[in-house]
């Protein structure tokens, strides 16, 4: 269930990062007319930049020269001192990289891109630039580095005049939140969107925001404001034309109510999306929804209406696909045979004329030698660099040693680390304020803290485990043992604690809250878990001490255990507490860091 809804929900974000990136669509015809001026060669280099700038912007038909036009921009561009420039250039670079799957060069690309249009003080570039590498991580499935992104692009973008490239941040930064089913989070994300692009009347931002709170509305159960939000999400889309996403919704919303086991709902919504797909010819999107027709009622135990939709799927995703490679093959083979069978043939026949035919067919054969190797090479590269993106893809996912033991052994045993400290902390009466605070204020104030505190942790060498809604959890020596993790652990814990004391005398106008804090240090098992959207964590005792000791704290105060105190004791004064009731552990004795 929850790779349907980021399938279809990444499918809708590309859709509209596009919609957003390329305000102006782009037109080969004019990449063709383009180049016949820039081939005259008596273009004047100021003029030229706007010129190769729009070059590889328009050209799509070949990307490798679309590429090739983005190189000679940043080179000319460098030549010239024009960092505005150097960022269009690295900008263009890293789309068209990106068309071609390379996204190692295109992040890199894209960071030359963010830093050039921070040198030219052009903060629309800056944060545009940040989201297009977040959408990169969160393709990759790198939910933590796509997060810090997304909250970059929307620091730097509430600096700009662009209302509707901040709302797309924040659109994508709440489709994130949903895609890792932290909803609170994603529910405030989308109300800022979806109030920005009201705001400026931007009516398919404003579509695809509510189409997304309506999935939040559905994940929380409330059918009926999912219903709402959702067919105002289609009403505005089918007024625009734009139908595509309308069939994705619908099929995304059947993917949730079958899981809430509401199988008349999820049929409901699968026949509205085939429905529509037919009356617009949109075969992938029949295919699609047939597919989800035949699932559902083969679930109910109607084999015979599951067989016809199944045939049906069958059908138009046979229509999609491109099968004149394989005809052309099949014809190359008869050719073959047939002269062949000529050989044998004439052979019988003339002497003379089997020389010829043998002539004929051994040049037959050598452009089918060549047609295959040069098949061969191709496939050979594409394998080559798709191993290559894989290896970058698993490397942003898990650490180092547990990257190479996956690609050694095909699977990652868990491995137990005896002495680990492990922090938790917790925004007090987070979900209360979020329904009563602005929604941009919360989100400032959120973007905030969080950045700091993957600042302080990394500082100290802490490994970020991952959050939890407004929950935040770092553990200290792992997956490389070392010492001093429980006194880097409190060191980062205080640094904490003064960041959300000191941000309350901050006259920003922003909403502050208090912070609770748990420490404990015992042992863990450390590894992934299933064998797909791998994710590094934790689990033991130890994890569930750490958070009983952030529930068992007070605002504004570092709780931690006895196993912690006893490694930090000689450098930290702390006040006993004595010994406390926790829920399913009994009593417990715990510290406050003074």
């Amino acid at each position: 269930m929850r790779f349907k809804i980021k399938r279809h929900f990444f499918s809708l974000t590309c859709f509209f990062c596009l919609l957003y990136l390329h305000v102006f669509a782009q037109d080969q015809k004019l990449a063709d007319s383009l180049a016949k001026v820039y081939e005259q060669g008596n273009v004047p280099d100021e003029d030229k930049l706007e010129l190769l700038r729009n070059l590889s912007f328009n050209e799509m038909r070949d990307l490798d020269l679309g590429l090739r036009y983005a190189e000679e921009l940043i080179n000319l561009s460098e030549k010239l001192g024009n960092d505005l420039y150097l960022y269009r250039g690295y900008l263009q670079k890293g789309n068209k990289i990106r068309y071609q799957g390379d996204l190692d060069l295109a992040l890199d690309a894209y960071f030359k891109s963010a830093q050039a249009a921070k040198k030219a003080k052009y903060k629309i570039g800056e944060g545009t630039t940040y989201i297009a590498v977040a959408d990169v991580y969160s393709f990759s499935n790198n939910p933590a580095n796509a997060m810090l992104y997304y909250h970059k692009a929307i620091s730097t973008l509430r600096e700009a005049d662009d209302s509707v490239a901040l709302a797309s941040a924040i659109l994508n930064a709440g489709d994130e939140h949903l895609n890792v089913k932290n909803y609170d989070s994603a529910l405030v994300y989308f109300r800022e969107s979806e109030l920005i692009f009201e705001n400026v009347d931007y009516p398919t931002g404003k579509a695809f925001s509510l189409g997304n709170l309506g999935m939040v509305y559905a994940n929380f159960g409330q059918s009926d404001l999912a219903e709402k939000n959702i067919n105002e999400a289609i009403s505005i889309l089918e007024e625009l034309g734009n139908f595509y996403p309308i069939c994705t919704y619908l099929i995304s919303m059947s993917d949730i109510y079958l899981e809430k086991g509401d199988i008349l709902m999820a049929m409901n919504c699968a026949a509205r999306s085939l429905k529509l797909a037919q009356v617009h010819g949109l075969k992938e999107q029949i295919s699609d929804a047939n597919l989800k027709l035949s699932e559902l009622y083969e679930k109910e135990g109607d084999l015979k209406k599951s067989l016809v939709y199944f045939k049906d799927h069958i059908a138009y995703r046979d229509s999609i696909n491109n099968l004149k490679s394989v005809q052309n093959m099949a014809d190359l083979r008869t050719d073959f045979e047939v002269s062949q069978k000529q050989i044998e043939v004439d052979h019988l026949n003339k002497e003379r004329e089997n020389q010829r035919i043998i002539l004929i067919s051994l040049v037959v054969i050598m452009v089918l030698g060549i047609i295959i190797l040069a098949t061969l090479f191709w496939y050979y590269k594409n394998i080559q660099k798709e191993k290559k993106r894989s290896e970058t893809l698993l490397l942003n996912i898990l650490p180092l040693e547990t990257a190479k033991e996956l690609k050694l052994n095909g699977k990652v045993e868990a491995v137990k680390a005896e002495k680990v400290t492990v922090l938790f902390t917790d925004f007090v009466e987070f979900s209360t304020l979020a329904e009563k605070i602005e929604p941009e204020k919360l989100v400032q104030s959120i973007d905030f803290y969080f950045k700091k505190f993957d600042e302080i942790i990394t500082k100290y060498g802490l490994e970020k485990i991952k959050t939890i809604g407004d929950s935040y959890m770092c553990a200290g020596g792992i997956p490389t043992p070392k010492e001093g993790h429980a006194f880097s652990m409190v060191m980062a814990a205080k640094e904490m604690m003064a960041l959300v004391e000191n941000s309350k005398n901050n006259n920003d106008g922003l909403p502050h809250f208090e912070v609770r804090i748990g420490i404990h240090t015992g042992p863990v098992v450390a590894g992934i878990v299933g064998i797909k959207k791998w994710q590094y964590d934790i689990w033991g005792d130890t994890v569930n001490i750490a958070s009983r000791m952030e529930s068992a704290s007070v605002p504004g105060k570092i709780n931690i255990s006895e196993s912690t105190y006893n490694e930090i004791k000689n450098e930290f004064k702390c006040e006993y507490r004595g010994e406390i009731e926790v829920k399913n552990r009994g009593l417990l004795k715990m510290y406050f860091l003074t």
